[in-house]
């Protein structure tokens, strides 16, 4: 099981790099392209785009294969998707390549955790697709300063052209240790639909979409936010961005330790107010370096601490259509980065300084809390209801 678990975290190493690794050269390709960097920025949307669009049509479909085979039609996609992104010099080529990397985004997650749930021993799933879900996080701690480094020293080409050949080395990975399983689920398509009917499930979406985009309307711009608004050097960038993923590795690891003590609503509502305090006060102190450094850090560990607790939440609300669930919760990710993105961009648009993107950033991380908190108010009518109706 074990290599198995490693080349699915290969997986979401390369995908955590095509994701996140765009951040780091956001003004390089601007500058070589020859658009401005709120378009630059966009194809920060158009990869969440790809995940949404995709994410659930490989959900609906993947039955009729072999779990392995459509793994590898996922990774095969994220090659050609970054390979598309690497040589392309037209604004319409370079959507398209994060329209095709996004594509099998959502999809790889929920495909691996069911294939981790088939041959994890019992109690272990969870570990199992942490163990997945950690090759994100490190890809943000490693590999995303290396594709910024690369990027300011050289070409942001070659940072992406990385990516791809990572990929295809993951092509080899599931070819030799991910075992060929199918997903035999009787469940009936119209009857995975079922969980839908419930409102928690869309207030989960709800709070997923609008706490990463509150994040992503700061962190898509986060190299101009700390050039233009703190002062550090671009060169200095790399090491920014190694913080911020060393953020996310710790989020996601103190939300595990915290499971164990607190409700998953809990600790997600609690991060989101966490998120919201800090991007607040990035807008008041961004110029102190020490202070856009620590609540960047914060921002960025806050993304991340919410992931398992959602996630878990999610899947206690999707019962009979689990997989689509989780297809669901990453169409909901990613199209909170697309809002994120465009609305921090917009500020630019409109004239306002860097140091503005975080206003809405805070507004939509506020919108995530409340629906959290209305999520457990639902759940507490429901509760009270069942008790009346056992009375």
């Amino acid at each position: 099981m074990k290599k198995t678990v490693f080349s699915l975290a290969l997986g979401t190493f390369g995908l955590g790099m095509a994701e996140f690794g765009i951040m780091g050269v956001l003004t390089e390709l601007a500058q070589d392209t020859g658009i401005s960097i709120p378009s630059a920025g966009s194809m920060i949307s158009y990869y969440a785009f790809g995940v949404v669009i995709g994410a659930p049509i490989i959900a609906l479909f993947s039955n009729k294969f072999s779990l392995k085979t459509v793994l590898l039609f996922l990774v095969a996609l994220c090659v050609a998707g970054n390979a598309i992104f690497t040589f392309s010099t037209s604004y319409f080529w370079l959507a398209v390549g994060r329209l095709v990397s996004g594509f099998p985004h959502g999809a790889f997650f929920g495909v691996g955790a069911i294939i981790l749930s088939k041959i994890a021993p019992p109690g272990k799933v969870t570990l199992a697709v942490s163990g997945m879900i950690a090759g994100m996080t490190v890809a943000n701690l490693v590999g995303v300063p290396l594709g910024t480094w690369l990027g300011h020293e050289y070409n942001w080409r070659y940072t992406f052209f990385l990516i791809a050949a990572f990929d295809a080395l993951v092509i080899l990975s599931v070819i030799f240790w991910v075992p060929t399983l199918y997903d035999k689920a009787e469940t009936r398509l119209t009857e995975q639909f079922h969980f839908l009917k419930k409102p928690e499930a869309w207030l989960i979406f709800a709070a997923t979409m609008f706490g990463n985009a509150g994040v992503f309307a700061w962190f898509s711009f986060v190299k101009p936010f700390m050039v233009n608004v703190s002062g550090f050097s671009p060169g200095f960038m790399t090491v920014i961005m190694m913080l911020m993923g060393l953020g996310m590795v710790l989020g996601n690891l103190l939300s595990g330790k915290l499971s164990g003590r607190y409700s998953p609503l809990r600790i997600a509502a609690t991060t989101d107010l966490v998120i919201v305090l800090s991007l607040l006060m990035l807008f008041a102190f961004g110029e102190n370096q020490s202070a856009s450094l620590v609540m960047g850090f914060i921002c960025c560990a806050g993304l991340f601490a919410l992931s398992a607790p959602l996630q878990i939440m999610l899947l206690q609300n999707a019962q009979g259509g689990e997989l689509l669930g989780a297809a669901g919760g990453q169409v909901a990710f990613n199209l909170g980065s697309a809002i994120g993105a465009y609305f921090g961009g917009m500020m630019i648009i409109l004239g306002y300084s860097w140091s503005y993107v975080t206003l809405p950033a805070a507004l939509l991380s506020f919108a995530a809390m409340s629906s959290l908190l209305l999520y457990g108010r639902q759940k507490a009518k429901r509760a009270q209801a069942n008790a009346r109706a056992l009375a």
